[in-house]
């Protein structure tokens, strides 16, 4: 982690940091330090128990600029675009509660032209973390992902359930010095639940779009899902750790594909887990 004093003017009055969380107390703290050039972290919290609304005073009381909102859930994108329309900076850096950005990319970010850049928002590529493993390589894929965008040119998809994202109207530009590290860790159980939970919703997400599956969809999308996660985007070179994490990729395709066809069959989607 760089020290704070390295942070620039630019970067300190230019850039808002904003988060959503819940329980979040195991990564909260690196994630906020990991902001901390930023003029100030908004920081959205849906009713933790765990401790995290405590580390937040804490930081604040130690000098950094967070700014926290009690909110009850509403969604993941709906919270999201709250959270952008509640910064006042002219720009704006999304992270969950269990990323970081590690130093090559925010010295890069912190170089940025900003706020006078004519891009609409820069991409960051994300590295996830596998358990029992570590990260992996740099060679493994890290899928590049809009973070860091202009607020008055960009905005979420609040009708979208799960999956949210930033898009931005106008150019962007891929920045490529370091990477947002995804801090995931959790059990096979919990991250099948997590699955479970996302695909009901990524379901519904689609039948709403009028998306539909057959046999044919319903045998390969699953397989092709594992191929290419296992091999194109070379998670084999993980060994079992990346194997698991491509049969648990498989697995939440195939949870999805499912979930499809019986609500294009009439039947209702199981209700979602809290």
């Amino acid at each position: 982690m760089l020290a704070r004093n390295e942070t620039t003017d630019t970067a300190a009055t230019a850039i808002s940091g904003f988060i959503v969380c819940e329980n979040a107390s195991r990564t909260i703290r690196r994630c906020i330090e990991s902001l901390d050039f930023c003029r100030e972290i908004v920081v959205v919290d849906s009713g933790s128990t765990d401790g995290t609304l405590e580390i937040l005073e804490a930081m604040r009381g130690e000098g950094y600029p967070v700014r926290l909102i009690r909110r009850a859930w509403p969604g993941y994108a709906l919270q999201k675009q709250f959270a952008l329309d509640t910064t006042e900076g002219p720009w704006c850096i999304s992270l969950d509660s269990d990323e970081y950005l590690d130093d090559g990319l925010r010295r890069e970010i912190m170089a940025l032209p900003l706020p006078d850049s004519s891009a609409a928002g820069y991409w960051m590529r994300r590295r996830d973390r596998l358990p029992g493993y570590g990260y992996p390589p740099t060679i493994v894929h890290a899928r590049y992902m809009l973070r860091l965008v202009h607020k008055g040119r960009a905005s979420f998809d609040t009708t979208q359930l799960v999956h949210e994202a930033l898009s931005a109207e106008g150019g962007t530009a891929r920045l490529k010095g370091g990477f947002i590290m995804h801090e995931r860790d959790m059990s096979v159980s919990a991250e099948s639940a997590l699955m479970n939970k996302y695909s009901t919703l990524k379901a519904r997400d689609a039948f709403a779009r009028g998306v539909r599956t057959g046999p044919i969809r319903l045998t390969f999308t699953c397989i092709w899902e594992f191929i290419k996660t296992c091999f194109g985007q070379r998670y084999i070179l993980c060994g079992s750790a990346g194997v698991i994490h491509a049969l648990m990729r498989a697995e939440y395709v195939l949870l999805t594909e499912c979930k499809l066809y019986r609500l294009s069959q009439g039947s209702d989607a199981p209700p979602e887990p809290e």
